[in-house]
Formats: structure tokens, C-alpha cells, sequence
């Protein structure tokens, strides 16, 4: 299977060169054309990922800030992850040398990439890429690997550049009329004129200056905590803390396989980026417990030796929820809010944990009185108001020019975070006009068209959730608490009960009326 941006060049070039190398080669490919959506499109491409051999991903300046290309590369990914490595994954940059984004770079960067930078690496690649095909070797199940001296999981690090400290504090003069515009999708950067500060801000801010045991940042999907949390643990660097941060969608299948290979990757992880002169596996004894060797580890050789708070992100934890020891690992999580309880001057007063999730956590944690979602600090992130998309409207050099363009923008977009900035992107890069922005918004091939698929091929998943999403759009309410939380955690629908669940904004009515 061949994964690219549709309708753009080199991509294409490269797309159609590549198509014929392997169907010469008796490789049957498949390349999204466009042309159809919809929920048996959804399934189509879901199955087809599923069921392939070998992804070949086109990485370019273009297909790296579409959403559905880095959904596709993330789902060969967790299908490889769960068969035994099929799809096996073939990156190929295209004219493009950059780093690539956070969530495609974990993903990608521990691979081989292959390069064409014009016409005249045609004959090259060609050869590279039936090279690697040849290299492929079947499918076979991962080996449990054994905890010994010596043994390290992750790569071992590279030099990081030393934290720049930044100032965190919206712009005090008018932004320029011609603003310098910034990509948009993952983490807004820290230095950024277009990032508004919500009320979560100070309160995260407040936490950290108290350095509160636990605080908790819940938002559906694409609301900003991310960009939350980089400013919550930059503001923590700049008081003087040390700062590690844990992303859990970079584990992988083997970190993810039992409770031992978790405990001593998330040890790996913390030493590296803290710089500690110490390999967890010469100090692990497999005769205590995985999360008894990790909490002395933390405890002795982490904790004691950074004469410094340490202020301890772990975001994407959703992903944990699902583990058979996860409920191990927030119970470790909570028992050091407890300890810090009963005794405030131990080694735990040192720790503050910033987690960030979506998903309800009592959906899938039974005894809530071992958990770290019902104590300390909780932040909830929700969607901009009007005065915000406002605000936001003026950094970008006002390209919505009066008050009844910017209701009908909210109408259309909500307050959501991620489709305002892009649909702000899209109006001060002069791409389109006002008129021409909202007539094509909610089509297949329109601005949003990515995101709005990649919300398709999520539904295709599980039909009756499809099901229940296609009754809210009819004005019903969700049936089960279940799938009203999957609803909202995945950011499609707004409400605090399930009767009244309704779609986040009327660009999610609008299309998925049309598909489902």
C-alpha cells in the first residue's frame, strides 16, 4: 500500500514512479485515489491497511500536516504493533529533509528512510525500494525479553539542546497586519503568537507553584493539552524543577507486552532525559515486583539525587487504560499521593505528576479508591468562546473582517481549537475568500477534508458507535454512558449528559450527515 498526499507535487511523481516499480515487480498496490468517501470508503482503507504486506509512507512538506496521512501511518503502526510487524513500514522522503512531527517522528525515526530529491534519484529509488521489499521477512511473534544487567530497551539518547526559556505571555502589542503564519496540527510551539491562554493556564500554573502531588489535565481529543502541558512544565524549568515528560503513544507493542518491559522502558526514559548516570536493568532484581524495583529505583536513584523538584508529564495516559497492568500502574501513581499524605517532608514531596487524558478513567478502573483520576488537582481544557475566536481572529491579521463573518465562522467551526486555527490559517494565507472558505468547508476535498475523514475512518471502527453518532445527528440521545463518553473523548459530540449529547459543531453536522 502506497500512503501520500493526494493532488500534489512531487508526491505524485514519486507516487506513480513507485506504482510501476512494484506492479512490474508483481506487487499488487493499492493507492488511495480520492473520489469516494463515506463509511464503506472508512472500511476500505482500514482493511486494506490491516491486510497489507508493506506501507510504503510518502513523507513531504505536504503529506506531513495532513491528518489522515499521519492517522494511516499511526494505524500500519499499531496494526504492525498487534501482527507481529504487518504491515512492515517503508518511509520515503520526498524533497523533504525537516524533522518530521512529534507523533510521526516516534513512529518513524528508529526506521530506514529512503530519499528522492528530484527526477534524478528515479533509477535510485527504484532499486532502494525493491532492496527493501527483498529485505522483508515474514511476520513472527515478538520474543518476551528477560530483564538482565546490561539490557537497554530504548536507543540510547541523543544530546538534546538545553531548554530555551521562553516567554509564556500572550503578545501585549496588536499583532501585525501580515502575521508570520506557523503549520498547524500538534502542539502549538512555545513561543507562538496564536496560542490563547484559558483559564487552565493559571490554574496549572497555580498547581505548579504549590507543586500539588497530582494534577490532572482532561480535554477531548484536539483541544490543546498538549500545548498545556509544554507550557506548564516550561513555567516549572523556569521556578527551577527538573522536567521529564513520558508520551505513552510512543511505546510500542513490546514496551506495552507485560508489566516488567513497561516499568523498565518508563525507567529508561526517565534516567535518559534526566541525565542520571545509571541503567535501570543493572539495578533491577527480578525476585521483587516490577513496580516495587521501579518505585525504589525512582525513590533512591532519581528522587534523592536531582536536589530539585521533579515535575513529571505523562501524557496520551488514555493509552494505559486499556493494559491488563494498568490498574498496577495508577495504583503506584496513587500511593504516592498517599504517602505525600502521611508524610509531607518524605522523598514523595519531591514528585508532582501532570497527567493528561481524555478518556473517562471510571470506565475502565473498578476500585476508584486505587486511582490517581479522583484526588489532586483536575484541570478540564474546554473549547474557545466567541471573544476568544475573536482574539485568536485579530493574531492572525483580522481575516475575518466584520462581526457577521465571525458568527457565521463560529457557527460553522465552534470554538473548537484545532479547526479554528486551521480555518483562520487557511483565511489569512488568502487561499480562499470568506464565502469560498464556508460553501466548500464540509466537502470531501475541502480544507477540513483530512480531519473530517480521519473522524470517518474512527467511526467505521466500531459501527454501533456509528450507530449512536448517526442517532445524535437525528436529535436522539446516546443510549449507553459508554458511548456517550467514547463520543465525546474522541471530540465529535459536546454535552455533559447523554441527553444532551449533540455534534461539536455544525461542520461535523454537515458531513457526517452526508456519510453516515
Amino acid at each position: 500500500m502506497l500512503l501520500q498526499r493526494r493532488g500534489v507535487e512531487p508526491d505524485g511523481h514519486v507516487s506513480a514512479l513507485l506504482e510501476a516499480v512494484l506492479s512490474e515487480a508483481g506487487h499488487e498496490v493499492f493507492i488511495d485515489r480520492g473520489g469516494s468517501s463515506g463509511v464503506d470508503w472508512a472500511k476500505l482503507i482500514e482493511e486494506k491497511i490491516r491486510h497489507a504486506d508493506v506501507v510504503i509512507a510518502l513523507l513531504s512538506e505536504h503529506s506531513i500536516h495532513s491528518e489522515i496521512f499521519g492517522f494511516e501511518v499511526e494505524h500500519s503502526h499499531d496494526a504492525a504493533q498487534s501482527q507481529h510487524g504487518k504491515p512492515h513500514l517503508i518511509p520515503v522522503r520526498v524533497a523533504f529533509s525537516d524533522p518530521l512531527p512529534d507523533s510521526l517522528g516516534a513512529i518513524l525515526d528508529s526506521l530506514v528512510y529512503h530519499f528522492w530529491e528530484g527526477p534524478q534519484d528515479d533509477a535510485r529509488l527504484r532499486q532502494d525500494i525493491l532492496n527493501a521489499l527483498a529485505a522483508v521477512r515474514p511476520a513472527a511473534p515478538p520474543v518476551r525479553v528477560s530483564v538482565a544487567k546490561g539490557l537497554r530497551l530504548l536507543p540510547r539518547p541523543t544530546p538534546l539542546p538545553k531548554p530555551v526559556n521562553v516567554k509564556l505571555e500572550a503578545p501585549a502589542t496588536p499583532a501585525p497586519q501580515a502575521p508570520v503564519l506557523e503549520p498547524v496540527g500538534g502542539a502549538v510551539p512555545l513561543n507562538s503568537p496564536f496560542y490563547l491562554q484559558r483559564p487552565a493556564d493559571q490554574e496549572l500554573r497555580a498547581a505548579l507553584t504549590r507543586y500539588d502531588s497530582i494534577i490532572l489535565v482532561k480535554g477531548a481529543r484536539q483541544i490543546g493539552k498538549t500545548s498545556l502541558m509544554a507550557r506548564g512544565v516550561q513555567y516549572a524549568r523556569e521556578r527551577g524543577a527538573r522536567v521529564a515528560l513520558t508520551d505513552f503513544q510512543k511505546f510500542n507493542a513490546s514496551n506495552l507486552d507485560n508489566v516488567a518491559s513497561f516499568f523498565i522502558t518508563l525507567a529508561e526514559s526517565l534516567v535518559d532525559q534526566l541525565e542520571l548516570p545509571v541503567l535501570p536493568s543493572d539495578l533491577w532484581d527480578e525476585r521483587r515486583g516490577a513496580s516495587v524495583n521501579f518505585e525504589r529505583l525512582l525513590r533512591r536513584e532519581v528522587l534523592k539525587h536531582l536536589n530539585a523538584p521533579l515535575v513529571w508529564g505523562l501524557d496520551e495516559v488514555d493509552r494505559l487504560f486499556t493494559c491488563p497492568f494498568g490498574s498496577e500502574v495508577f495504583g503506584l501513581f496513587r500511593s504516592w499521593h498517599n504517602e505525600r499524605a502521611l508524610d509531607p517532608s518524605g522523598p514523595w514531596a519531591g514528585l508532582t505528576l501532570v497527567i493528561a487524558y481524555a478518556t473517562e478513567a471510571h470506565l475502565f478502573i473498578t476500585d476508584m479508591n486505587q486511582s490517581p483520576f479522583n484526588v489532586g488537582t483536575r484541570l478540564s481544557l474546554e473549547d474557545f468562546s466567541p471573544a476568544q475566536v475573536e482574539e485568536l481572529n485579530r493574531r492572525y491579521g483580522a481575516p475575518l473582517k466584520d462581526a457577521e463573518a465571525l458568527k457565521r465562522f463560529v457557527a460553522l467551526v465552534g470554538g473548537h481549537p484545532f479547526l479554528v486555527r486551521r480555518g483562520l490559517h487557511e483565511l489569512a494565507s488568502g487561499k480562499a475568500s470568506f464565502e469560498e472558505f464556508t460553501a466548500k468547508a464540509s466537502r470531501d476535498d475541502g480544507i477540513f477534508g483530512d480531519h473530517l475523514r480521519r473522524i470517518l475512518v474512527l467511526l467505521a471502527r466500531d459501527m454501533g458507535l456509528s450507530q449512536v453518532m448517526a442517532g445524535v445527528l437525528r436529535g436522539q440521545s446516546c443510549p449507553t454512558p459508554e458511548s456517550f463518553y467514547r463520543l465525546r473523548s474522541a471530540g465529535i459530540i459536546h454535552g455533559d449528559s447523554q441527553d444532551q449529547a449533540r455534534p461539536r459543531c455544525s461542520l461535523y453536522t454537515e458531513f457526517l450527515l452526508r456519510h453516515i
